[in-house]
């Protein structure tokens, strides 16, 4: 499959100007997801594991398709780069959604974010597959291994914290608690700070704007969502810790 230029430029053009006025339409409101979501709102509510996995999967399956059924250049980006990728939401489809206790999402929000996925799964394997070209020292590059450290280690603080948040309340409960432990001791959005190191971590590694764009979208989209919750804690607890940040350590 050739690489398709002008569509990886512009796809990734479109995920910078679209973060930027997401991260607008965020400052003044929150989307309704999780505690913000209305359940008693008309329209279609979706399951919790089934929106996850609904949603999650296509930035999956689709990169695995493109390897499967198109030719593909040899190299980093198809070896390594790509399944580091897919590692990710493997681990979002298969491992979280099916534990996880969060709300019901409404329809919309879970097609819009299928929709997104299947464009950013086909970005991004697109452009690792057939377009990507790394020299043969790049598994040496300090980019790469500082990158996909970093990429690694959001990954765990991104599992952890979801660990402690899934168990923050006792069966039968469903009052909100202070997440307490991990890099929660420092953040309130300890899961969404893991999520933005690993995918700043990704466009380091793959050095390409497509991760770029993708990384500073994910930065633009849940950042506000960290921020929003920290206002939430501060209000609701009057013995919430105040030296924890929002979303970065000791400084926002």
């Amino acid at each position: 499959m050739l690489c398709q230029e002008n569509t990886v430029h512009y796809c990734s053009l479109t995920f910078v100007v679209g973060g930027v006025l997401f991260l607008l339409r965020q400052i003044t409101t929150h989307m309704p997801y999780g505690r913000y979501v209305d359940t008693k709102s008309p329209g279609m509510m979706v399951p919790a594991k089934a929106g996850w996995f609904i949603q999650e999967l296509p930035s999956f399956l689709v990169p695995v398709l493109l390897f499967l059924m198109t030719e593909s250049l040899p190299g980093i980006g198809r070896h390594l780069l790509l399944w580091t990728f897919c590692l990710h939401y493997f681990q979002r489809t298969f491992v979280y959604s099916p534990q996880t206790k969060g709300r019901p999402s409404p329809l919309y929000i879970v097609v819009s974010a299928v929709s997104f996925c299947s464009v950013n799964g086909f970005l991004q394997g697109h452009y690792m597959l057939h377009c990507s070209q790394y020299h043969s020292e790049w598994h040496r590059d300090t980019r790469l291994i500082t990158g996909l450290l970093m990429f690694f280690t959001g990954m765990a603080i991104n599992i952890h914290s979801d660990y402690i948040l899934r168990n923050l309340r006792k069966p039968g409960e469903v009052s909100y608690k202070i997440p307490r432990g991990g890099m929660f001791e420092l953040v309130s959005g300890a899961n969404f700070f893991g999520e933005i190191v690993e995918w700043c971590g990704y466009a380091v590694a793959s050095w390409s704007f497509p991760a770029f764009s993708f990384a500073l979208f994910t930065i633009c989209s849940i950042g506000p969502r960290a921020y929003h919750h920290h206002r939430y804690y501060l209000e609701r607890f009057k013995d919430y810790p105040k030296s924890r940040k929002a979303v970065i350590p000791f400084l926002l």
